[in-house]
């Protein structure tokens, strides 16, 4: 009974986290969006895309022990990030603007830092954790640059949601010494440790709970 319980839960816990993560994240590729605030928005997006997925990842990686699963984690969040952001596209806006955050190489080294250090939690926290939030900014920036005309189609197709008085009239630039990677991914560095701790905590709490 308990491992059909353990097992229940397990996928239970890792919908209900994925899913999660996913509707908080939902709009964290919209940077462009905050044409005033675009880099702005861009660091505080990408360190909530680290809690996220630091989180998430490292839960269900130390609760399966199995590497890998800290990227089949990052798939789940990616897919369900696809379908959400298909409401852009169904609102007119062009393929080449909608940008899905990228998660998936900052879920694939926490799986490494799991594997070669054989399976050491506390290295995982560390070196997984550092790892994440410094390659999790490079790699969105990376994806953002990709965006064709960015301030030519966020004014071309204002955001629906916000009321025309809310809408960017002068794009700023020079947003933390134009340098939000940098920020972020530092940032990042630090909080990342204390993210990953905290999906290794959520982990011991669960089967302390399923054990009861």
């Amino acid at each position: 009974l308990m491992v059909w319980l353990r097992r229940c839960t397990h996928y239970l816990f890792i919908v209900v986290v994925a899913v999660n993560s996913t509707l908080l994240t939902i709009n964290a590729g919209d940077y462009i969006f905050y044409t005033d605030w675009a880099w702005t928005s861009f660091t505080v997006f990408s360190i909530s895309q680290t809690l996220m997925l630091a989180v998430g990842a490292t839960y269900y990686l130390t609760f399966t022990g199995v590497p890998g699963t800290a990227t089949y984690y990052g798939l789940i969040m990616t897919v369900y990030t696809w379908v959400a952001k298909g409401a852009w596209f169904a609102l007119g806006y062009p393929y080449d603007f909608i940008v899905t955050p990228i998660w998936l190489p900052s879920a694939m080294l926490l799986d490494l830092a799991y594997w070669a250090t054989k399976k050491n939690k506390h290295s995982l926290i560390l070196f997984g954790g550092v790892l994440v939030g410094m390659s999790l900014p490079l790699f969105n920036m990376v994806n953002l640059i990709t965006v064709a005309d960015p301030l030519e189609t966020a004014f071309k197709y204002p955001r629906p949601t916000l009321p025309p008085y809310m809408t960017p009239i002068e794009p700023q630039v020079g947003k933390f010494y134009n340098s939000p990677v940098a920020l972020g991914a530092g940032a990042g560095a630090v909080l990342s440790v204390t993210f990953t701790a905290l999906g290794c905590k959520l982990n011991t709490w669960t089967y302390r709970w399923m054990a009861a």
